[in-house]
């Protein structure tokens, strides 16, 4: 457990050697600042918009019968509440759990570290940001419409981006004696699963009339002429 036993002891020790590590404070600072809702969530709001509007100009442009999604409002509603739903799921697991954090935040407000709020929040941010990005490059090209080999490139770019962004504020949250391991780890599963749901919700109520309504029958060929 992360609160206590073996695996603690081992997680502590990992995050002293970390934060007494060689990696530079400026931009482990900066790294670990990119978590902070101040940061993250005008990021989310930027794509948020521009996935709202590749939504709807594909539905715009589809040609009748080809079951275009018509709740083009729902994967940029749906990525606000998943980021919202953190704070929800974060403070009542901290509460309960109440692990203490690095010695550098001895003295705090509160004893509860774990899962880590910052950690959650940059990957549910950018994680959902990510697959808005993915989503809106495939929303404008209705009707079979060829891909073109940059948009090709898109989902493996955002998919190292995102990665790579959260390993950093996970890395500055622990060099800088924030959190210990573990809780970044614990607040990357949390978003896993956030970010599941959001996919869930978005693959089955996003297309037209929620699963079917709206596209054009299927011929029965089973039929007579």
């Amino acid at each position: 457990m992360a609160d206590h036993g073996p695996l603690r002891t081992l997680d502590e020790r990992l995050g002293r050697a970390l934060a007494g590590g060689e990696l530079p404070a400026g931009p482990a600072e900066f790294a670990a600042d990119l978590g902070n809702t101040a940061v993250a969530l005008p990021v989310l709001c930027v794509v948020m918009v521009w996935a709202g509007w590749q939504e709807w100009r594909g539905r715009s442009v589809a040609a009748p019968g080809e079951g275009a999604p018509v709740r083009w409002w729902l994967p940029p509603l749906a990525a606000g509440l998943t980021l919202a739903a953190v704070p929800a799921l974060v403070v009542p697991l901290k509460l309960w759990l109440a692990r203490p954090g690095p010695p550098q935040m001895a003295g705090g407000a509160h004893d509860g570290f774990y899962p880590s709020g910052h950690g959650a929040t940059a990957a549910v941010a950018y994680g959902v940001a990510g697959l808005l990005v993915m989503r809106g490059t495939r929303a404008g090209r209705p009707g079979g419409r060829p891909v073109a080999p940059v948009v090709r490139l898109v989902t493996p770019a955002v998919v190292a981006a995102v990665a790579l962004l959260n390993g950093a504020v996970g890395l500055g949250l622990v060099r800088r004696g924030y959190h210990w391991p573990l809780d970044v780890l614990g607040s990357w599963c949390l978003a896993g699963v956030l970010l599941g749901l959001w996919c869930v919700v978005c693959d089955r109520w996003s297309e037209a009339g929620a699963g079917g309504a709206g596209r054009a029958p299927t011929p029965d060929h089973r039929a007579g002429p």
